[in-house]
């Protein structure tokens, strides 16, 4: 049984090294063939950030068209079908003409253009656009193949509609944010292009593309679905997970400063309680502290048994975030490839005759554009990554408290008292840290009623996606900052030297930040060591 035991926790450890990425990402692909299929984050990243190019496979196409002459076939039955011919929401109930039907998807789409706030960056608009594409991709959404190729001709030629961040509850879906995506669509609203922003006909002129008329279905088909909230969510994710990552790094540096010991590392403490996440985090820090002169320099004559639960318990609290970060993006790559919309329209012989509400067996309306697998999922990464930067402050803390910072100088400053060092370093890290604490409360139990009632249950999964991206952007710069201080610990420990890979992450740590040798502006240095980590200059010496 033991013996079986093993072999399992073997195989599951396998499968989390297999699926947690080897950064720097993949952004080097050339191209990513949309067929509706579930994205990775990776995919995402490589077309939101690095400009992959997105070809339709041939086959979406003819599902799409298949689609579509569904609805036409509707509308010329002159059959009521919401969201082609009635109104929306609590209107639903409100038959529309059939010569009206596209000025009811205008109509739509101008309504409910309604977000408010600073845009969404153009990744994150790029994500958007390249989701709301493979949705229609799977042939569920009625709409014609040219709104389709459309939202890929913007993605390629780079026009990227100008989308307000706030504004969006979650359901039906993306509402807001989703409809300033299909005003540019329409030639109307606003986008980037070339650099610039401006109006969204005038994008789509310099682009050499050409606005669309919607028709029936089309105006609802791209406005229901969650792809604001996955594709800032997701982008969001995949900065945690480096970040997650970068936090062992930064963890075995300030260990090694503090002279502190590995033993806590040891293999047969992570099989007794076998974790996957715990086992690779303490794979990763053994092997980030292999060779290291700094703990040879005290393995005889260390008095102390064991460190402070924010050295000791990395493998723990680490691995953990890891585990919420592998369940986040499983369930991002689910929802990357799944039809959001509705209603949704399937072929006759796909639908079985029991299904109530359907249309001669192929237009049924549900419920898939509601947002709560997502938010819940954005809550836990938020607690998550929280804590990660939490415990990451406590080492930051533990750097520089003379009172338990193991004879470093106070404050890591060559001249204490004339000089403050990184004094400040500390107190800017609590300010995010409460900052975090108070935005990772959970959005998803925060249901408003819309829609005069019709819309009763919400998920406020943007409200959670938006919370995380902050949430993650606050531990870049905690985490950046323990970076500088770890780098700046171990010089005060030479000619002793820390492991090979960690003495590769210092010397990564100088080619952006000088050591600190008299008291100067640190805001500055901290914004570029975060830029540095968002961008992945850290991964490169990994390898």
């Amino acid at each position: 049984m033991r013996g079986s035991n093993n072999l399992t926790i073997q195989v599951r450890l396998q499968q989390f090294k297999m699926d947690w990425p080897h950064w720097p990402l993949e952004l080097c692909v050339d191209a990513l063939v949309l067929n509706g299929q579930p994205l990775t984050l990776d995919e995402l990243v490589a077309v939101a950030e690095g400009g992959t190019k997105v070809p339709i496979a041939a086959e979406a196409l003819a599902r799409v068209g298949e689609s579509r002459a569904g609805i036409e076939r509707i509308v010329a039955e002159g059959a009521t079908v919401y969201g082609v011919n009635t109104g929306f929401g609590r209107l639903a109930d409100v038959s529309v003409k059939q010569a009206q039907l596209a000025q009811l998807q205008t109509n739509l789409v101008r309504s409910h253009a309604g977000g408010v706030g600073a845009p969404l960056s153009i990744a994150e608009a790029r994500g958007m656009l390249l989701l709301r594409a493979n949705v229609l991709a799977k042939g569920y959404s009625g709409v014609r193949p040219a709104v389709l190729e459309l939202l890929v001709a913007m993605l390629n030629e780079g026009v990227t509609p100008v989308i307000p961040e706030k504004g969006s509850v979650g359901a039906s879906g993306d509402l807001a944010p989703l409809a300033h995506l299909a005003l540019v669509v329409m030639g109307e609203g606003e986008a980037f292009f070339a650099g610039e922003r401006m109006a969204g006909a005038e994008a789509q002129k310099r682009a050499g593309l050409k606005a669309l008329v919607l028709l029936g279905k089309e105006g609802i088909s791209l406005l229901n679905g969650t792809q604001a909230m996955t594709a800032v969510g997701g982008l969001a994710v995949a900065r945690a997970r480096r970040v997650a990552e970068l936090a062992d790094v930064a963890g075995a540096m300030s260990l090694e400063a503090l002279m502190g010991t590995p033993a806590a590392f040891d293999e047969r403490i992570q099989l007794a309680r076998p974790h996957a996440g715990q086992i690779a985090v303490a794979g990763h820090l053994r092997s980030l502290l292999a060779e290291s002169e700094i703990r040879e320099s005290h393995r005889e004559h260390d008095t102390r048994v064991q460190d402070a639960y924010c050295l000791r318990c990395m493998p723990q609290v680490h691995g953990a975030v890891r585990g919420v970060l592998e369940h986040v993006t499983e369930v991002l790559m689910v929802e990357m490839g799944s039809a959001t919309d509705n209603p949704l329209v399937f072929p006759v012989t796909a639908v079985p005759e029991a299904n109530e509400g359907a249309h001669g067996g192929d237009v049924i309306s549900g419920g898939n554009f509601h947002g709560a697998p997502l938010s819940y999922i954005f809550d836990y990464a938020s607690i998550a990554v929280t804590d990660l930067a939490s415990m990451t402050e406590r080492r930051i803390d533990r750097l520089l408290n003379p009172d338990i910072n193991e004879g470093l100088p106070a404050f890591l400053s060559p001249d204490p008292g004339l000089s403050s060092g990184f004094m400040i370093a500390q107190i800017a890290s609590a300010a995010l840290i409460n900052e975090c604490q108070v935005l990772s409360h959970p959005s998803s139990v925060g249901s408003i009623p819309t829609s005069g009632g019709k819309e009763d249950h919400v998920s406020m999964g943007m409200t959670g996606a938006l919370k995380l991206r902050q949430i993650v952007e606050h531990a870049e710069r905690i985490v950046g900052i323990e970076l500088m201080c770890a780098a700046q610990g171990l010089e005060f420990r030479l000619p002793l030297k820390p492991g090979k890979r960690l003495e590769a992450a210092q010397a990564a740590v100088r080619n952006v930040i000088p050591r600190l040798e008299e008291d100067r502006e640190l805001s500055r240095e901290i914004e570029k060591m975060s830029a540095s980590i968002r961008r992945g200059d850290f991964d490169k010496w990994r390898d």
